[in-house]
């Protein structure tokens, strides 16, 4: 959180941020900076109060917080940013930033515009060339793998980067709290406490308000969650991100009680389990290819039109901008599109 000098209301109003998002401590000085945790954010501001309330920025300032990857990151109100993930660049105007590049999936995936951003490559392997050529004054990175092996992991480029002068902040976004954080931290930078309550606490309430009817309910589903691409199907567990928030909302994820379908996708495992939901969500550009590769595969087994999800009409293909792309603001969105498929 940010300690402004000599604005008590300031103050008072950063304490009750902090209070609002449970990942974040409160607590630190301007003389000695308490140690920080991942996410926490700490800095010094002058000018006159801007009303936030109504919208209105906050006077930014210099901002020091931890990363996720544990790095100590010092910025001053950055106005040349990259983001090289699409969920990120969305995070970055969601708390009132401006961006001068991004890779290509901010473009795809989340609808990014602007005549002056530009592409710095895949998010899978962004150009190092193209991002320093930007001169930009912060670059926010994903601190997970992005590639099929750790070489290709946009934490390789940190040390280029930083010898070019250039900060760098690394995120690791899964679920909701991690947005949260995250975003809370983007607002930080930017001085926007309220694009925090709009696109954070205003969230959170919705999920709550969700999680907590869906609780109400004795029953609880079995589920089979999946993946499908045009090369083959993947099981996944409650350690994902739509995982975590059918975990959440009460189900029995299958995938977490018998570990075998993580490694070998088996129709006549799947068939023996007979779970009560069978969730599916398509990868890549074509969702109708991805999908085929599944159909072909279950149309071969007459024991699949058998199962009681099939028959039920609960064999669902989820939207993938809810479930395979972060949600971010729309995160309430997808907790209750998954409430009423199971409960509604």
């Amino acid at each position: 959180m940010f300690y402004r000098k000599g604005m008590i209301s300031r103050l008072v109003a950063c304490a009750l941020c902090v209070c609002l998002a449970a990942t974040l401590v409160v607590g630190c000085k301007t003389e000695e900076p308490a140690k920080e945790t991942p996410g926490q954010t700490t800095g010094e501001a002058t000018g006159e109060a801007t009303g936030q309330a109504t919208g209105q920025a906050a006077e930014a300032t210099a901002c020091t917080f931890t990363d996720d990857l544990g790095y100590e990151v010092t910025v001053d109100n950055p106005q040349r940013v990259v983001a090289c993930m699409g969920s990120f660049a969305n995070i970055w105007e969601l708390a009132g930033g401006t961006l001068i590049g991004a890779t290509s999936d901010a473009f795809e995936d989340y609808g990014l515009t602007g005549a002056d951003i530009a592409e710095v490559g895949y998010f899978a392997d962004p150009s190092l060339e193209l991002i320093i050529a930007l001169e930009p004054d912060l670059v926010i990175m994903s601190g997970l793998s992005t590639g099929k092996d750790a070489s290709a992991s946009q934490v390789g480029l940190r040390d280029a980067l930083k010898s070019s002068n250039i900060e760098v902040a690394y995120f690791n976004v899964t679920n909701f709290e991690d947005y949260l954080r995250m975003l809370r931290v983007c607002c930080d930078i930017t001085g926007r406490d309220d694009r925090y309550e709009q696109n954070g606490i205003a969230v959170q309430q919705q999920i709550d308000t969700v999680k907590t009817k869906a609780a109400t309910y004795n029953s609880k589903p079995t589920v089979l969650l999946m993946t499908t691409y045009s090369g083959g199907t993947r099981v996944q567990d409650s350690s994902t991100m739509t995982g975590t928030m059918l975990a959440e909302l009460g189900v029995i994820n299958l995938a977490d009680e018998h570990a075998s379908l993580l490694r070998d996708f088996s129709l006549e495992s799947i068939i023996e389990l007979n779970p009560d939901f069978i969730l599916v969500v398509p990868m890549g550009n074509d969702d109708a290819a991805a999908l085929k590769n599944l159909e072909e595969a279950t149309a071969a087994n007459p024991a699949w039109a058998t199962l009681d999800a099939v028959r039920n009409g609960r064999y669902i293909t989820l939207d993938k901008k809810l479930f395979l792309y972060k949600p971010n603001a729309n995160w309430g969105q997808s907790y209750q599109t998954l409430s009423d498929i199971l409960y509604d």
